[in-house]
Order: C-alpha cells, then structure tokens, then sequence
C-alpha cells in the first residue's frame, strides 16, 4: 500500500511532466509555424531587386523606344522615304528639340502647356468629384443628368473650341472652359461607377456604426469607390490633355503665348515637318510622364492597400 502511495504521485508527475512537454511542444510549433507566416510577409513585402526592376520595367521600354528609332532611322536611310518634308530623320528632329533648348524656348513650350493642363484638371477635379456624388447618390439627379453626361463624355472636346472662342474671347479663360467640358463628364462618371460598385454590405455596416450622411459618404463610399473613381481620374487627365491641346492648335494667338499646341500649329504653317514631329514627341512625352510620376503611384498605392498587389 504504500509502495503503491508512492509510485502513483511518480506517475501522476510522469504525466503531467508529459503533458507540460507535450504543450511546451505545441506552443514552439505554434511559434514556428507564426515565424514561418513573417518570414512570408516579410519576403513578401521586400523591396524588389534592382536588377529585376531593370529587366521587368526599364528594359522593356527603352528596347521599344530603340526598335522604334531603328525603324524611322532605316526608312530614312534606305530611302523608302525619301521626302524630308514628310518624314525627318531622328537626327533633324532632335535639332530642332536641341535648338528650342539652347535658345531657352523649350522649357517655356512645356510650362506653358503642362500649367494650363493642371489647373484645368484640378478645377475639373473640383466640380466633378461633387458632381459625381451627386448623381451617384440621388436618384432624381441620375435620372436627370446621367445621361447627359454621358453624352457629353462621347463629344470630341474639340467640339468645344469655336463656342468658347465665340463666349469668351481668345484668353486662357477659353482654354480652361474647353478644359471643363472635356474632363469634367469623364470624372463624374468614373466616380459614379465607383459608387455603383460598393458592395451593399459595406453601406449597411457603415448604417449600423452610425456612419450616415456626409460621414458615410466620406469614411464608407469614397474609400470602397476609391478603384473606379481613380480610373475615372485617369480618363479625366487624359481628356484635359486632349481638350487643351486641341484649343491651342486651333485657337492661337500672341496674347496666349506658345504652347505645345501651338508649337505644333506652328510648324505646319511653316511646313517644318522637324517641327511638327517635335512638338509630337513633346506631347507624348509629358503625357507619359505625368502618367508614371502621378497616377500610376496611386494605381499602384491603391491597389497595395487592398492587397492586390504583392510584388511591385
């Protein structure tokens, strides 16, 4: 009996000591297996090599932009055609941009476009964002005008030109006009189609937590909507850029100063073909550029906050 005493309190230590390593067991696996989880997030979340940046995204583009040269080069070279007048060389046409910079007029063409552009698209910014809400939240106002500015979206924004020329005159206020009408319907509509998109629960929860309202529109709808309205941005610098560059080709005068527009319009006046493909190349490139120093960051911030994008 008292062996027996005694050798039970062994075993019942036995067991628990057994249990306790069983446990303490468990819990390194349970350790391991959240180290394991951070060591993903955090190989996931690492900053991307340079040289595969290189390989993925520059190399790419600037082999398009030497296949390109290559083949305007040889249709020179070879004579395929052999008019300047219609179709200069690589090297004319960097002249021409060469020049425009060593008389300090290059710069003055870029600002004066790339300004009149961003204003206008910030003040179109203003009033369709409200707008697009508006007619995004309040069925009367949809039904109203929805249509109209889809149909306003649909207008060529050089269109636009001659009325505003007629209403206000040959001034900047013309250029911004023409600016509105182009960007404004492309930024409503994106913001209304962002709307449309906000899955219904996300409004409910929103309710129950007490967010109705302005307080609802701005912590629950603008952020789930943030997607479409962002492409709708993108549409909308898109038609200010058109709309502006089709306003300085046809309405240009002294007074307004000398756009990229105008630089274009200019050199078919003086059947420059150096000069035409030059303010070509200029147009492109600033659209390129505000592409991928402003909204493609925000694409790309936007779409890593949702988890959509792992590997940047």
């Amino acid at each position: 009996m008292a062996g027996t005493e005694t050798t039970e309190p062994g075993a019942d230590t036995s067991v628990a000591s057994h249990a306790s390593t069983g446990s303490a067991a468990g819990g390194a696996g349970l350790g391991g297996l959240e180290a394991g989880l951070d060591a993903l997030e955090s190989s996931a979340a690492r900053r991307t090599p340079f040289r595969q940046t290189f390989v993925h995204k520059i190399l790419p583009p600037v082999l398009a932009l030497a296949l390109v040269l290559l083949v305007w080069q040889s249709l020179v070279s070879f004579g395929v055609v052999d008019d300047p007048t219609k179709l200069p060389s690589p090297g004319a046409v960097w002249g021409e941009v060469r020049d425009a910079w060593l008389q300090g007029r290059l710069l003055g063409y870029i600002w004066t476009s790339v300004s009149r552009g961003l204003l206008g698209f910030l003040l179109a910014l203003a009033i369709g964002t409200p707008l697009g809400l508006l007619v995004a939240r309040v069925r009367f106002v949809r039904a109203a005008i929805g249509p109209i500015l889809s149909g306003l979206q649909s207008l060529p924004s050089v269109a636009w030109v001659p009325p505003a020329v007629i209403w206000l005159g040959l001034n900047n206020s013309m250029m911004y006009a023409v600016i509105l009408l182009g960007a404004v319907p492309s930024i409503a509509n994106g913001l209304v189609s962002g709307v449309d998109q906000v899955p219904p629960l996300f409004l409910r929860a929103g309710r129950t937590m007490g967010a109705t309202g302005l307080k609802g529109t701005w912590h629950i709808v603008l952020p789930a909507a943030l997607p479409g309205y962002l492409a709708g941005l993108k549409q909308g610098w898109a038609f200010s850029w058109r709309s502006l560059m089709a306003a300085e080709i046809i309405a240009s005068s002294p007074d307004l100063g000398i756009g990229l527009g105008a630089l274009l319009e200019n050199g078919r006046n003086a059947s420059s073909m150096s000069m035409v493909f030059e303010a070509v190349l200029l147009i492109l490139t600033v659209g390129i550029a505000i592409d991928l120093l402003i909204f493609s960051p925000l694409e790309r911030w936007v779409l890593r906050s949702r988890g959509l994008l792992v590997r940047s």
